[in-house]
Formats: C-alpha cells, structure tokens, sequence
C-alpha cells in the first residue's frame, strides 16, 4: 500500500476533505495540518487575490504541509429564460428575508485561470481538484515546482482517466460524502457508487495511493477504509463542526439536528448535484427547471449569506454526509486524533 504519510512527511493519514464557501478557511486547515493530518482549504468560490492570501494566512499558522482545492471549470450555457425563470422563483424567498429582489450578477463564476495561477505561484505542498480533467500540462507545472497533485473520481473509470493524466493521488468519493458530486463521466447515477464499493476497486484498478472519502466520521470508518486498500481517509462533515470551523450557529445547529436519512442530492442551489440536508428550499425546488451551474450558485448567494446571520436554515446549502449524526463538536485537533485512532499502524 502507498503511504500517504511518507509522500507527503505527515504524522497520520487524515486529510480535511475540501470545505468551500463560509467554511473555507486559514485557522481551520492548519488546526489539521498542525494535529498531524492534512488540512485543504476549498478554494473554488475564492477569489485569486484571496485565494493567495489565505494560503499566506495558513503559512502563518503552519509550517506543515497543507493543500489547495479547486474545481476544474465546465461547460456551460447562459440561457436567459432559463435565469430569469429561477429569478422570479427565488424572488420570494428574498422578500421573505427583507432583502432587495435577486439581480443577475455581471459573472458567475471566478476566472479559474487566474485561481490556478495564484495557486501555482504560492508553491503549495498538495493541489486537489474536483470535476474532472485538470490537463497534463497544468498537473506538470504543479509537479515541477514539488506540489503533489490528487483528482477525484467517484468511479472507477474516471480513476483511470486521471491516472492516466499522472495524477499523484486520488480521492474516491463514495455516494456517503457530502457536498457537490465530483462525477465528470457519465450520468449522476454512475457516480453514486458507495465507499465501500468504490474504494477497494479504484484501489485495485490504478497504481496510486487512494484518498477514501464519503461516510468517514469516527475511527470505525477510518478502519473500515484502511481495510479496502485506502491509504489514507478523508473527513469533511465531521470538522464541520470542529470549533475553528466558522459556519452559521443555525448551520451548526442544522447539522447537530441531522440524521443519516435526511441528506438528500440536490441541485436547487448551485445548479449541480451534492449531498445536503433536506430543507425547505431543496424540497419546493426539487422539480423545479434550473439553469446550469454555477448560475444558481451565483443567483443563490446573496439568500444564503443573509439566511446565516437571520438564523434561516431553511435558505441555507446545509451540506453534509451521510454520517452526519456521528459529527461531534470538538476542537480540530481531537477531530484528527480521533479519526487517527482508527488507521493500524504496522
């Protein structure tokens, strides 16, 4: 079995699996990288002047290696009716907050070539990203200035096409994980292959160390994982309540509330499946026709940042995993040693 531990000089094979939006942050990747796992700070909605600054933040906090995340940029079509269309049906829910009606953004989304410069230029020990095919050519820039470089699949197909681009690592994201679906092959469907199916198949299909990630929250998961030829485990749900993690109390609240049935895919607030807890807003937009993502990320923001703060979970993306009922709050740290306590060492 590849070690992850010896690629990359860490104490124990725990890795903080991206947090993107509100949870993205400087203290809370390096509280994992400094625990002795490996913290990764999602990136994708980031700003590239803030995407540097944070990984400045983080270098200020650690001198343990630590990652960055970003989402490989898709294709996508602006269909005006389409937008306005899913204007005029979060329009209420904007009244309903006292907010100004939903205006459609000048851009959607970040320049990701601009993102994964500033990634480039601040040398960082570990890149992951998600949604597909980041190109060899960008993989062997990152490698040549020493960062290690992991893809995510979530079957085993698109395991052997990031092999095949010269991936370092890859994340198998079981159907279990919270948040947005790394699938980029096929239908939703084929990408909802369980941790316990995928991990020991893309284990055995490709040469590399595999990252297990999805339904992990305690040291029966990391164990289980580990069994399934894993060289390592990654927690997202589970920091999320971690006391340097800065979502909402009514987030917080959500989450500690949740069980295992009450997750659900939706695309309601970015336009592309992930995994979250059921609320109001997923339910009356579950049929709902959207535009392609990332509008409705863009469209939907200023609802979430003010549901936060108004305490309307019932307006908030509340991602998580299916494990969410095994979250427990505590300081980062513990979260690591926790988790670590699972992983047999020889």
């Amino acid at each position: 079995m590849k070690r992850i531990t010896r690629m990359l000089g860490i104490e124990f094979p725990i890795v903080l699996a991206p947090l993107g939006g509100e949870a993205a942050c400087a203290p809370l990747v390096a509280a994992v990288s400094n625990a002795g796992g490996l913290g990764i700070l999602g990136a994708a909605y980031m700003a590239p002047a803030r995407i540097s600054e944070v990984i400045a933040q983080i270098r200020g906090l650690t001198s343990k290696p630590f990652g960055v995340n970003l989402f490989c940029p898709l294709t996508w079509q602006r269909e005006s009716a389409r937008i306005d269309e899913f204007v005029a049906r979060i329009a209420p829910y904007h009244a309903e907050l006292g907010l100004a009606p939903p205006q459609v953004p000048e851009k959607f989304e970040e320049d990701f070539d601009a993102q994964f410069d500033a990634v480039l230029q601040a040398e960082v020990p570990v890149f992951s990203f998600t949604f597909g095919d980041l190109g060899r050519e960008r993989i062997a820039a990152l490698q040549s200035e020493g960062c290690k470089v992991w893809g995510t699949a979530t079957q085993v197909r698109e395991a052997l096409h990031l092999a095949a681009l010269g991936v370092d690592a890859i994340f198998a994201q079981g159907a279990e994980a919270g948040a947005h679906r790394g699938s980029f092959l096929g239908t939703r469907d084929e990408g909802l292959v369980g941790t316990l199916a995928l991990v020991p198949q893309i284990a055995d299909a490709v040469p590399l160390p595999v990252i297990a990630a999805g339904g992990i929250a305690d040291a029966r998961g990391v164990r289980a994982v580990q069994a399934l030829g894993a060289s390592a485990a990654a927690a997202g749900t589970a920091f999320l309540l971690a006391a340097e993690c800065p979502i909402s109390a009514a987030y917080r609240a959500a989450l500690q509330a949740g069980r295992d049935h009450e997750t659900v895919l939706t695309r309601a607030f970015s336009g592309r499946w992930a995994r979250g807890l059921a609320n109001r807003f997923t339910r009356e937009l579950a049929d709902a026709p959207l535009p392609d993502f990332p509008i409705p990320n863009a469209l939907t923001r200023p609802l979430r940042q003010a549901a936060g703060p108004a305490g309307r979970a019932e307006f908030l993306s509340l991602w998580a995993g299916q494990a969410v009922a095994l979250a427990k709050p505590a300081p980062a740290a513990d979260i690591v040693h926790a988790l670590a306590r699972g992983w047999q060492t020889d």
